[in-house]
């Protein structure tokens, strides 16, 4: 397995956002990003997670609530990833994945467009 600090990874997830096109990082609302270590050893080992409700599903209702959150998992993306350039690349694909739920595209879109 690939070592990198804490540090390193969370340059690596604020950079992948930074890359996010800015119409688009705009229309974000009401959501956090966090790098965690490793996703709930009860359930599958995944490299990223979003958790709330999408934008596309948001009404009048939606107000006064927590931010969703989109986890990152460091531990299995340095597991999946042999060199370093690939956690690079491992962690843009996570983080657009993710932000994409929030945007409210479903996993199977994602990999007809390559983001699986």
């Amino acid at each position: 397995m690939l070592k990198m600090s804490r540090e390193e990874f969370e340059e690596l997830v604020g950079s992948a956002l930074d890359r996010i096109p800015s119409e688009l990082s705009q229309a974000m609302d009401n959501i956090a990003v966090f790098v965690e270590d490793e996703p709930d050893p009860s359930g599958p080992e995944l490299m990223g997670l979003y958790e709330g409700t999408p934008l596309t599903e948001r009404g009048e209702w939606y107000a006064g609530v927590l931010p969703d959150r989109i986890t990152i998992y460091m531990g299995p993306i340095l597991r999946h990833c042999q060199e370093p350039e690939e956690v690079v690349h491992e962690v843009a694909v996570t983080v657009v994945h993710e932000v994409a739920h929030h945007f409210g595209i479903d996993d199977a879109r994602l990999h007809e467009l390559g983001w699986g």
